[in-house]
């Protein structure tokens, strides 16, 4: 079964229970300071879980692409990637978790057609600190599915520490504790703040072909890292949030929040024990043996074939989504990607410019476009062989103390250009017993940067920084800022980007020039005059067709046949001086911006992409 077999089937299994399909989000999070990147089908969806209507309804479905840069250095064995599609279905409020369940199984076992003897399932088997119950609902419901297609169904009870220990014990269903089986996005229970929303999950994996060995443990279980269980999905029952006594009350509504891997699935469809023999990878793959001689199937290669697949696709998605390579920032990592991508170009045989041909197979990337990741390999090339001799001079240098200074790292990037991932997979070639101080390096990358996160470490939060007054002033002020711009540059303006948090916010926007004085004044002339006269603002919900009607500002180009929310800046959607598709929030009249708003920079990010920052001061 090909991907696009198993993608369509999905939706329309949904659809046809009343779900409405909705886009995929960008892979660049829209007004959120807290994360780089999209990393779950839930995160622009956060507000809808807590209680306010989506403008689809109670019951929605989609593919969202996500990029989770903490995967990148497990690129390379059979089931990591850096970006993937998550299949997700939600209930806001409505069903839970008898039809979650049912639904999921029967659409992997009746509509897929996988196996029902090679599946097997985890819950959440309770937290007496916290007095969460254990979720015997969900293992009676997987008891009950399991027994109707004659499968055996025993329930075993097994801890997260101790499952190389004990093994499988013939089991089917598995009670594991909070660090395994309960969801929030900051953590296991004690982990969460006051207000965060969180609840138990259930995950049902596949058995894989792998074979386990005692170098992951005496014995293996589902949640093993040998590979030999492979998780495909996992329902999220998103039902408590903590309270200020370090207790968790019941949310207003119960939600269903589900993820699944759309890539793993598709491999398990076909009972293929490497994600990357899919469709999706098979073809680049062999163009990539065709050009270099090698083979895949040779374990010499194995692992520099995945990793120039993956990282090539993540890098055509973000380039497509508009990163640049940099040193900051979203850039830093497609950077990361196309860099490691050439040392591994390197190990195969590949000629110079390899890359930018292999992105073109995925079919995304004009041949234009495909010089960025070009230009990037070229300037990689220039630096990297000074950087492999003062790597070799570092390894004399440090021979008796065995250890690689996290400073002299981080020199070994900021003057060649070397990433921390290249310099561990040199040393890990060498034949001396020498480390490497990554967390030295991280130290001194950030005092260098003078970031306050990188984007791998950092927990995310859905939609805005948070909700907190001068944050909801500062999304309502990007709306004016927009259609100021707009009146000021051109009609073809189009907003690509914005970060917000309680100090600025930071607006991307299309345009070819950097702004005359001239027009900086125009623009914050108009947008302080909307402010002083006090306009309503309000949103309503209507079709998509009537939405466009209005001439309300859009920018994604995927199928949406649901109703979408419109927030308007005037007395009526007709007059109104804004209007945008948008989940909000915003306040209610623009005389609550406190403040004069004022341009503080403006500045070339990519090529016709320009940035603003600005406050209300």
């Amino acid at each position: 079964m090909k991907s696009s077999e198993i993608r369509d089937r999905y939706i329309k299994y949904f659809k046809d229970r009343g779900h409405v399909e909705i886009p995929s989000a960008s892979l660049l999070p829209e007004n959120d300071s807290t994360t780089l990147f999209t990393g779950s089908g839930m995160q622009s969806l956060l507000s809808y879980l807590l209680g306010e209507r989506h403008p689809a309804g109670h019951r929605i479905v989609n593919l969202q692409k996500c990029f989770r840069a903490e995967d990148i250095n497990d690129i390379g064995d059979n089931r990591h990637t850096t970006y993937f599609e998550m299949m997700g279905n939600w209930s806001f409020g409505d069903y839970f978790k008898k039809e979650q369940l049912t639904w999921y199984f029967e659409f992997l076992t009746d509509i897929i057609g996988l196996d029902p003897n090679k599946l097997f399932v985890t819950v959440f088997s309770g937290d007496t600190k916290y007095g969460l119950p254990r979720d015997s609902e969900s293992a009676d419901i997987w008891k009950s599915l399991f027994e109707k297609k004659s499968v055996n169904s025993k329930i075993v009870l097994i801890g997260t520490e101790n499952g190389n220990e004990v093994g499988m014990q013939n089991g089917r269903i598995f009670y594991y504790d909070s660090k395994n089986n309960w969801w929030s996005r900051t953590g296991i229970p004690e982990n969460m703040p006051v207000g965060e929303p969180g609840g138990p999950d259930s995950e049902l994996f596949y058995k894989s072909e792998n074979i386990h060995t005692e170098a992951f443990g005496e014995f293996c279980h589902v949640n093993c890292d040998c590979g030999s269980y492979i998780e495909i999905g996992n329902s999220v029952f998103l039902e408590y949030k903590k309270e200020p006594s370090d207790t968790f009350s019941k949310l207003s509504q119960k939600n269903v929040d589900f993820g699944g891997g759309f890539e793993r699935l598709t491999a398990v469809s076909e009972n293929l024990n490497d994600i990357f023999l899919i469709d999706i990878f098979s073809s680049v793959i062999r163009y990539m043996e065709n050009l270099s001689g090698k083979k895949y199937s040779d374990t010499n290669f194995t692992k520099s074939f995945r990793i120039i697949a993956d990282h090539i696709r993540a890098s055509v998605h973000l380039i497509k989504d508009g990163v640049t390579p940099s040193n900051t920032e979203q850039g830093y990592f497609l950077r990361r990607l196309i860099r490691r991508s050439v040392r591994h170009a390197d190990i195969l045989g590949l000629k110079s410019g390899g890359l930018g041909k292999i992105s073109l197979k995925y079919g995304l990337l004009s041949e234009n476009e495909t010089t960025i990741i070009d230009s990037e390999e070229n300037k990689f090339r220039k630096t990297l062989s000074a950087g492999l001799k003062e790597f070799k001079k570092l390894l004399l240098k440090n021979k008796e103390k065995k250890n690689i200074s996290g400073r002299d790292a981080f020199l070994l990037f900021s003057s060649y250009g070397l990433p921390i991932d290249i310099i561990t997979e040199l040393i890990a070639q060498e034949p001396l017993d020498i480390k490497v101080d990554t967390d030295g390096f991280e130290e001194e990358f950030k005092r260098h940067q003078h970031l306050s996160r990188v984007g791998a470490k950092n927990k995310f939060k859905g939609g805005l920084a948070d909700h907190s007054d001068k944050v909801v002033q500062y999304h309502t002020a990007t709306h004016l800022l927009h259609q100021a711009l707009r009146d000021v540059l051109g009609s073809s303006v189009e907003q690509k980007g914005s970060n917000i948090t309680a100090e600025r916010l930071r607006f991307d926007f299309s345009f070819e020039n950097k702004l005359t004085k001239e027009q900086i004044n125009k623009v914050e002339s108009i947008i302080n005059s909307k402010i002083e006269s006090g306009l309503p603002v309000q949103s309503t919900v209507m079709t998509l067709d009537e939405a466009k009607k209005t001439g309300a500002a859009h920018y994604f180009k995927e199928k949406y046949d649901g109703r979408v929310k419109v927030y308007f800046i005037g007395q009526n959607i007709n007059s109104a001086y804004s209007k945008e598709f948008c989940g909000g929030p915003h306040v209610n009249n623009t005389s609550e911006l406190e403040g004069v708003f004022k341009i503080i920079k403006e500045e070339s990010v990519s090529s016709g992409v320009r940035r603003i920052k600005a406050v209300l001061a």
